[in-house]
C-alpha cells in the first residue's frame, strides 16, 4: 500500500481520537449537518462579483466551492463587508436585507423564521416541534431556532438559500436555510477590533485575532463580543427601564493542517444573554364584536371592577408597559465542534462532529397589567443535541459531479412550565362565581408541568450533477430519512391555598376551578417515521453569462409531538409535513459583469402544513394551545435581485418579493376574536397565510472617494444607505383584522472615514432614521384588548474600527 497514504490513513484515526475525547460525553450521536466554508467577497445578496469581477464562492447548495452565478439555486449571499456597511450583528436585522425573510421573536424561545412565507406559525412556538427553515453556524444544524438570537460575531457570511433543501440539507429544511460560516483560524497575524456607542445607552465591543502557532501545522482564532443597551420600554409599575439586554459571547478555533490535502478544525464557543423583557405595552381595546354585540366580560368590564385601577392608554408607541410580575428572556448556548477535511484529489472526504447545549430562563407576567392576575406563565428549557455527518464529495472537472453522505441527530429538550395565579385572578376570571371559593382555588395557586421530547434521526442521501453538455446539466438527488421521537408531559400542582377549613363540597368545587385553568394530567407518546425527499433541477447556460433553471424538489419536515394539556380527541403526534416545491428561475450578468441580475419564480404546496391552534375552552374563560394539521397551504411568488457596480467606488443593490400565500384547505380553523360570538369555527380556506407580507423589497447604495494622504495612508470617506419595506400582514393564527399589522419601511445610513488598509475605520450610523413607529406583532385576546411589540424607534452612535 502507498506510504502516503497510509500517513494519511494515520492522520485521519489520529484526528478521531483527538476528537473523542472533546465529544464523549455525548449520549447519543447525531445528525444534521451543514456546508463548508464559503468565500464571499462582494456587497450585496447574490451579486456575484466583485469590483475586480471575481466571482463569490459559495458551498452552501451544492457542499462543493461554486461561483453562486452557476448554481441552479435560488440563494441570497451576504458577505461580511456588507453585515459591517450596515452594522448587523443579529438575525433580525440581516432580514432587513432579504426580502423573502421574516423572521419574528416575541423572546428568544418564540422565535419563529419564515422564507416564502413558510417554515413556521408565527403563533406559537412548540418544543416538540420543528421549524421548517434549517439554521446551520459552522457546518453545525441548531435544532432550537432561539440559539440563533446570541450577537453573529467574526462572520465570513451568510447565504440564505430559498425553497426546500431537503436533498444534502435534510434535517427540517422544507422552506429553506440560513448557512453561516464564521473566519477560519489564519497563519498570518490578524487582529480586528471595534466599539460602538449609542443612544439608549447601546455599546459594543467586538475583537478578533488569529495567527500560526507553528508554521503551515497549527492555527488559531479567538473572537468575541459584549453588547448591551438601557432598554427601549418603560415600565411605569416597577418605575423600571425594560427591553434593556447584555450579551456576551466568545469562540475559539484551532486548524490543525499537518498535510496540505488534510485539516482538522475545532471550534468552541460560549454565549450568554440577559435581557429584561418580554413587556407587551397595549395597542388597543375593543368592547364590541365585529358585528356591534358587545363582548361580554370585556377587558374595560374586568377592569372596572378593581378600585384604583385605571385603564392604560393604549398608546402602543408611548412604550409604556405596566407589568406587575418579574420579567425576563435570559439564556445560555454553547457547544462544541470538530470538522475533518480530507483531498484524496479526485474526491474529498468531510465529517462533521459537534455537541451542543441551550439553557432558557424565562419569567413571564402572564396578564402584562399591574394587577396580580397570572403572576407567573413560563417554560424554561435545557436543550441539547449530538450531530454527526460522513460526506463525500467529487472533485475536479467530470461528466458527473457527485456528493454521498449519511448523518445522524439526536435532540433532548426537557421543559420545565410553571403557572401561577394571584389575588386578582378570580375578580378578574370568575366574577359570577362565590368569591370565598373562587379565591381559594386561584390565589396563590401554581400548576407545574414537564416534558422531555426527544429525537433521533439517521439518513443517507446522494445527489449528483450530470453534465449532459457544456451548457446543459441535469442535478437529482435523494434522500433517505429515518426518525424516531418520543416524549412525555406531567402537569401537577405544586401550591394553593390551605383548604382544610372548607367542605367537602366547597374542596370539590376549588378543585373543579383549579382544573378547568391546569387540570392534572400525564402522558407518553412515541412514533416512528420514514421518508423520502429528493430533487430535480435541469441547468440551462443559455449564454458565457446567463442561466435558467428548472427545478421540482420533494421535501418533507418531520412529524411533531404535542407535549401540552390537550383536549379530548386531539393526538399528542403531528403528523409530518410533505411539500411539493416548482421554481423557474434566471441568473444573469451583463454590462461587463459590473451588472447581475436574478430571478426566481415559484410555487410551493404543502400538505398537513402544522400550525398553531389557539382556541376559547367552551363556556368558560380559558383559552388553550397546540398543535395540528392543516389539509394543505400553497405559496407563490416571484423574487428579483439587482446589484450594480457603476464604478470601483459606486454601487446598488435591489431586491423585492411577492409572494401569494393561502391556506388551500382549512375549514375548521379556531374563529377569529372579533366573531366569536358567531361559532367557535371558521373556514378559512383561500384566505391568506399569518404572517406573510404579499410586498417586500429593499434598496441601497454604497459609496466611497479618496480625500488624500494621512500619515502615508490613503484616507477615504464613504456612505452607505439603505431601506427596506414590507407591506401589511397578520399575526395571529385565525387571521384577526385586530391583528393586522400595517405596512412599514425602514431606513439606515452610515458615514465614515476611514484609511484603505483599514488600520482605522471611524463612522457615525443612524437605524430607523426616520424613527418610524412600527409593530412587530399584535396580539388580540378574546377579552378584547390587542397588546403589540412594537419595533425600536430611531437609534444613533459611532462606530471604531481597526484591523492589522
Amino acid at each position: 500500500m502507498n506510504k502516503v497514504f497510509i500517513s494519511r490513513q494515520r492522520l485521519l484515526a489520529l484526528s478521531g481520537i483527538a476528537l473523542a475525547p472533546l465529544l464523549s460525553s455525548a449520549s447519543a450521536w447525531a445528525a444534521d449537518a451543514a456546508t463548508q466554508p464559503a468565500a464571499l467577497e462582494d456587497v450585496a445578496p447574490e451579486a456575484a462579483a466583485d469590483a475586480g469581477g471575481e466571482a463569490i464562492v459559495v458551498t452552501g447548495s451544492r457542499r462543493r466551492d461554486e461561483n453562486v452565478q452557476d448554481v441552479p439555486v435560488a440563494v441570497s449571499v451576504i458577505s461580511a463587508d456588507a453585515l459591517e456597511k450596515r452594522g448587523d450583528f443579529t438575525l433580525g436585522q440581516i432580514q432587513q436585507q432579504v426580502p423573502s425573510l421574516q423572521v419574528f421573536s416575541f423572546n428568544p424561545r418564540n422565535t419563529n423564521i419564515n422564507i416564502r412565507g413558510l417554515g413556521s406559525n408565527v403563533a406559537l412556538t412548540n418544543d416538540g416541534l420543528e421549524n421548517g427553515v434549517g439554521f446551520y453556524i459552522d457546518n453545525v444544524y441548531y435544532g432550537r431556532v432561539g440559539l440563533s438570537q446570541f450577537d453573529l460575531v467574526d462572520l465570513q457570511g451568510i447565504e440564505v438559500l430559498r425553497g426546500p433543501q431537503g436533498t444534502l440539507f435534510g434535517k427540517n429544511t422544507t422552506s429553506g436555510v440560513i448557512n453561516i460560516t464564521s473566519r477560519k483560524p489564519s497563519f498570518d497575524p490578524e487582529l480586528s477590533a471595534e466599539a460602538s456607542l449609542g443612544n439608549y445607552g447601546f455599546h459594543q465591543i467586538r475583537a478578533s485575532a488569529s495567527a500560526g502557532i507553528a508554521p503551515d501545522l497549527l492555527a488559531v482564532r479567538i473572537s468575541g463580543a459584549i453588547s448591551g443597551n438601557d432598554g427601549f420600554l418603560f415600565n411605569k409599575t416597577t418605575n423600571t427601564r425594560a427591553q434593556n439586554y447584555r450579551n456576551e459571547s466568545v469562540r475559539g478555533q484551532l486548524l490543525f493542517t499537518p498535510d496540505p490535502d488534510f485539516e482538522v478544525r475545532i471550534i468552541g464557543d460560549y454565549a450568554k444573554q440577559e435581557q429584561d423583557h418580554v413587556l407587551s405595552v397595549f395597542a388597543g381595546l375593543h368592547t364590541t364584536y365585529a358585528d356591534g354585540t358587545t363582548i361580554p366580560n370585556n377587558f374595560a368590564v374586568r377592569a372596572a371592577r378593581f378600585e384604583g385601577y385605571t385603564l392604560p392608554t393604549f398608546r402602543a408607541f408611548d412604550r409604556i408597559g405596566e407589568a406587575d410580575s418579574h420579567y425576563q428572556s435570559n439564556m445560555e448556548g454553547y457547544g462544541v465542534s470538530g470538522e475533518v477535511n480530507w483531498d484524496f484529489g479526485a474526491a474529498a472526504l468531510t465529517s462533521i462532529t459537534a455537541y451542543r447545549w441551550w439553557d432558557w430562563n424565562p419569567a413571564n407576567d402572564g396578564d402584562s397589567t399591574s394587577l396580580p392576575i397570572v403572576t407567573k406563565a413560563q417554560q424554561a428549557n435545557r436543550q441539547r443535541q449530538f450531530s454527526q455527518e460522513v460526506r463525500l464529495a467529487s472533485k475536479g472537472n467530470r461528466t458527473v459531479d457527485y456528493v454521498v453522505g449519511a448523518y445522524y441527530f439526536w435532540q433532548l429538550v426537557k421543559g420545565y412550565g410553571a403557572t401561577r395565579y394571584g389575588s386578582a385572578a378570580a375578580l378578574w376570571n370568575l366574577p359570577t362565581v362565590n368569591q370565598t371559593i373562587a379565591n381559594a382555588a386561584l390565589d396563590g395557586f401554581e400548576a407545574n408541568s414537564t416534558s422531555t421530547p426527544e429525537t433521533r434521526t439517521f439518513a443517507l442521501f446522494a445527489q449528483t450533477d450530470w453534465h449532459l453538455s457544456d451548457t446543459l446539466t441535469l442535478t437529482t438527488g435523494l434522500r433517505w430519512s429515518h426518525e424516531k421521537k418520543s416524549g412525555t408531559f406531567s402537569q401537577f400542582w405544586v401550591d394553593g391555598a390551605d383548604l382544610s377549613a372548607f367542605t367537602t363540597a366547597q374542596v370539590t368545587a376549588i378543585n373543579a376551578i383549579r382544573t378547568q385553568f391546569n387540570p392534572v394530567t400525564n402522558f407518553s407518546t412515541r412514533f416512528t417515521d420514514n421518508s423520502l425527499s429528493g430533487v430535480v433541477t435541469l441547468n440551462w447556460k443559455v449564454a458565457p453569462d446567463a442561466n435558467l433553471y428548472a427545478n421540482y424538489s420533494r421535501g418533507n419536515k418531520s412529524g411533531g409531538l404535542n407535549l401540552t394539556a390537550l383536549p379530548t380527541g386531539i393526538s399528542p403526534d403531528v403528523a409530518p409535513e410533505k411539500v411539493d416545491a416548482f421554481e423557474l428561475g434566471l441568473k444573469s450578468q451583463f454590462l461587463d459583469r459590473r451588472a447581475t441580475f436574478n430571478a426566481a419564480a415559484f410555487w410551493t404546496e404543502i400538505s398537513d402544513y402544522q400550525t398553531a391552534i389557539t382556541e376559547q375552552v367552551p363556556n368558560t374563560v380559558n383559552v388553550r394551545q397546540y398543535i395540528a394539521n392543516i389539509p394543505k397551504v400553497r405559496s407563490r411568488g416571484i423574487e428579483g435581485d439587482l446589484a450594480f457596480r457603476a464604478s470601483d467606488n459606486l454601487s446598488f443593490n435591489a431586491s423585492a418579493s411577492y409572494t401569494d400565500a393561502k391556506y388551500v384547505q382549512y375549514a375548521n380553523a379556531p374563529q377569529a376574536v372579533e366573531n366569536l360570538n358567531l361559532g367557535g369555527i371558521q373556514n378559512l380556506s383561500g384566505k391568506p397565510l399569518s404572517g406573510v407580507p404579499k410586498f417586500s423589497w429593499s434598496v441601497g447604495t454604497d459609496g466611497s472617494a479618496p480625500l488624500g494622504d494621512l500619515g502615508g495612508r490613503t484616507l477615504s470617506v464613504y456612505a452607505h444607505a439603505d431601506y427596506a419595506h414590507r407591506s401589511s400582514f397578520n399575526t395571529s393564527a385565525t387571521n384577526s383584522i385586530w391583528a393586522q399589522v400595517p405596512g412599514f419601511g425602514i431606513a439606515n445610513v452610515r458615514l465614515g472615514l476611514k484609511t484603505d488598509d483599514g488600520l482605522w475605520d471611524l463612522s457615525v450610523w443612524a437605524r430607523n432614521l426616520f424613527d418610524k413607529d412600527y409593530f412587530l406583532n399584535l396580539s388580540a385576546a378574546n377579552t378584547g384588548v390587542v397588546s403589540a411589540q412594537v419595533g425600536e424607534p430611531r437609534t444613533y452612535g459611532v462606530t471604531l474600527r481597526t484591523r492589522l
